[in-house]
């Protein structure tokens, strides 16, 4: 043997592999089966949620098989890429005999298939068969686009079809799956999705993906100009809303404010507002009570800057910021933390919960500090997604509808109308086909007999 008949012996066995409806169930189950996996196993959590639930040694086996971000991982990739190509070879197996119907200009009609029918309509007419010819054929042509007059031994038979076309419904169904599958593809290899925090006032460039955690350059800068936050009565937050800017080699190019499910799009990269934190206060304004005197004195300051403290009692510093701080088992919310340090150099630490100011009077010392104000700064948390396959998969989606619409709607009708001489009278039956919706074609059958016994 020959390499060229080698090559071609593989190739057609490669195809007949591809063209296997084996083939496509098999791939249908192990999508079906990897992603009930991906459903259960939560995916793109951090390393340490999966070591917690899973173990060291049962982690990296999953991670070695990419299970915690299977929707990217290669193999499921290759799957994707296996039902694809098997749908196509498939499609274009069977289209061949298909396209030999849909091309043909003269179809053929069989008389004696039409008269074996027992949902036929059957009437005499006491016309000839020349004068019924005339009045039957506009009849027709009303209803389908293709009629012909075959003459017969007794008279004559009109033969009509419509929707020869619609047979093409499964393969425009095909291609919107195929759509579908190759748009994925694209998203999944050539998309990412990740997130980045950005400070009022500050510009990023670059995001962390959500499945490596790796830097991801945007190729233009995001800064974000303010930040407003509206809450309920209860507390619980009713709205956030970023006001953002892209700029271009320092340039500002768009300004947009962006709210929760309404996005800013740039250049096929979507930010979304996915959540948003409170930064670190950069003035505090405190109160200090002295125990002795009982005098109050408030003071504003800088974070992280030290101070002398009223009436010579040491110097003072804020050096720490929690949303919430346990003490006791309690969680005492926004907490300030400092270091009081008296005049003979002993440091003291104070905790200072913005919503206890006489939590500090449980700490033994002259001064009882408590925070009174404190400026309030957030970041925003934004969701940055670049999707390239998406207008394939839109498309996908719609073609898929047309495909329905025309495979369960629409279908190929083929109609006889057979007029013979009986006696001076005529004959006259009615009967047709449809590839779909047979009881549709029996009481379309009868209006037609229908309206042609109207014209006796």
């Amino acid at each position: 043997m020959n390499k060229e008949t080698g090559s071609a012996g593989f190739t057609s066995r490669l195809w007949k592999l591809f063209a296997s409806v084996r083939l496509t169930v098999v791939i249908l189950l192990s999508l079906a089966v990897t992603s009930i996996i991906g459903t259960i196993i939560p995916q793109n959590e951090r390393p340490e949620a999966y070591l917690n639930e899973y173990g060291e040694f049962l982690y990296k086996i999953l991670s070695a098989f990419d299970v915690f971000d299977m929707y990217h991982s290669w193999w499921f990739q290759f799957l994707l890429l296996m039902l694809t190509t098997n749908i196509v070879v498939c499609s274009i197996n069977r289209f061949s005999a298909l396209w030999k119907m849909l091309s043909v200009k003269n179809p053929s009609f069989n008389v004696s298939k039409f008269r074996n029918l027992s949902d036929k309509e059957e009437f005499i007419d006491i016309r000839s068969p020349e004068d019924l010819k005339r009045i039957y054929m506009p009849i027709v042509s009303r209803s389908f686009g293709y009629k012909r007059i075959e003459e017969t031994d007794n008279g004559f038979c009109i033969f009509a079809e419509k929707g020869r076309w619609t047979r093409i419904g499964v393969y425009v169904i095909h291609l919107s799956v195929i759509l579908l599958l190759i748009g994925g593809l694209i998203g999944s290899i050539f998309g990412f999705k990740g997130f980045v925090n950005i400070p009022e006032g500050k510009t990023i460039n670059s995001i962390r993906l959500s499945n490596t955690g790796k830097a991801q350059d945007l190729n233009f800068d995001i800064r974000c100009d303010n930040f407003n936050i509206k809450f309920y009565d209860s507390g619980a937050p009713s709205e956030y809303r970023s006001t953002l800017t892209i700029l271009e080699q320092g340039k500002s190019v768009l300004t947009r404010d962006i709210i929760v499910n309404d996005p800013l799009r740039y250049k096929g990269i979507n930010i979304f507002q996915s959540s948003y934190g409170e930064l670190p206060p950069r003035e505090i304004t405190l109160n200090f009570k002295n125990r002795i005197t009982g005098m109050s004195h408030k003071k504003k300051v800088s974070f992280g800057q030290q101070f002398n403290l009223p009436e010579d009692a040491g110097q003072f510093v804020v050096k720490g910021y929690r949303d919430s701080y346990n003490f006791g088992g309690h969680n005492l919310g926004k907490t300030f933390m400092g270091i009081l340090t008296h005049n003979n150099g002993s440091p003291v630490h104070v905790i200072m919960p913005v919503r206890f100011p006489v939590f500090d009077r449980m700490r033994k010392g002259n001064q009882v500090v408590s925070v009174v104000d404190y400026d309030h700064r957030y970041y925003t948390g934004l969701q940055v997604t670049r999707d390239p396959g998406v207008l394939i998969v839109y498309s996908g989606f719609v073609i898929m509808i047309i495909g329905c619409f025309i495979t369960f709607f629409m279908s190929h009708q083929r109609l006889c109308v057979e007029i013979s001489k009986s006696g001076k009278k005529s004959k006259v039956m009615v009967a047709g086909t449809a590839n779909k919706n047979r009881f549709g074609m029996q009481s379309r059958i009868k209006r037609i007999a229908k309206s042609l016994r109207i014209n006796l």
